[in-house]
């Protein structure tokens, strides 16, 4: 492996990669509504779209930044023998958007060292663009987002996987402390504490491309995270991630982790 620290993304690269989510987000649209889907081998969909998409950001990222490998959901899922390297979900949502629900993500992010030093996350149907880069903050549609911003909101929702669902038959004598909501697509139920549209997201079972993006956004943004198993960083080079979940709570500050961590690890059997 290149020992050596990669350089932050340039000007011309942060470009490329806007561009390359322009160019998918208007296939997906495009394709919204007109076309069937899959069952993959682990029982998740996919459609024809999330193999074009993934085929096209992996032939371009390669363009954009070349001896970067890239590991995505379609493609590679084993982690790539470089400093630097990307991973993908091309189609977040698959479910939605086959069922023609408008609301899915396309999820880019750039690893550098075993960490999360840029991320993209593309919400094509409500024409929403997400960047966050390590150290330099988070945009909404090119708006700057801070604490202030989602702390001006009074929501009293907690995002759960449709897996986490069953942490309420884990303590059926206890009522969930939040109204409950289902987005489906784990990237921007991760997302949402951000914004300030949830207090707390609960993930079962989430693989890296899911929380990938989702992951800079929330430390940027000073948002907790408890891992509730295996921690993502320093992912060993070879590994096959292709079945391996990191559960995790986010929460919108330190009291709401407390008051939501024994959930969590009742999620998890602990």
């Amino acid at each position: 492996m290149n020992k050596d620290t990669p350089q932050p993304l340039s000007s011309a690269q942060l470009v490329g990669v806007e561009e390359l989510l322009k160019e998918v987000s208007t296939k997906q649209l495009n394709d919204f509504g007109h076309i069937s889907s899959n069952l993959k081998p682990d029982g998740t969909l996919i459609t024809s779209c999330d193999q074009w998409s993934d085929k096209k950001i992996v032939q371009r990222l390669s363009n954009i930044a070349p001896n970067e490998g890239v590991l995505s959901e379609e493609g590679s899922q084993i982690v790539p023998d470089s400093s630097a390297y990307w991973i993908v979900d091309p189609l977040d949502g698959t479910t939605n958007f086959a069922a023609g629900i408008p609301y899915w993500a396309i999820s880019i992010a750039r690893f550098v060292s075993g960490q999360p030093e840029s991320a993209f996350l593309e919400v094509p149907a409500l024409k929403q663009r997400i960047v966050a880069i390590q150290g330099k903050g988070v945009w909404l549609n090119g708006q700057p987002l801070t604490n202030k911003t989602r702390e001006l909101t009074e929501s009293a929702c907690v995002s759960l996987c449709s897996r986490s669902i069953r942490v309420l038959q884990r303590k059926p004598d206890k009522p969930f402390p939040g109204k409950i909501r289902l987005l489906g697509v784990a990237s921007l139920n991760m997302t949402s504490v951000a914004l300030g549209q949830t207090v707390a997201a609960l993930e079962a079972t989430p693989k890296i491309w899911d929380l990938a993006s989702a992951w800079l956004v929330l430390s940027e943004l000073n948002c907790p995270i408890k891992w509730l198993g295996l921690h993502p960083s320093n992912l060993q080079p070879g590994r096959n991630l292709s079945s391996i979940s990191f559960p995790l709570l986010a929460a919108s500050s330190e009291n709401e982790l407390k008051r939501l961590l024994p959930w969590g690890e009742a999620l998890i059997g602990k």
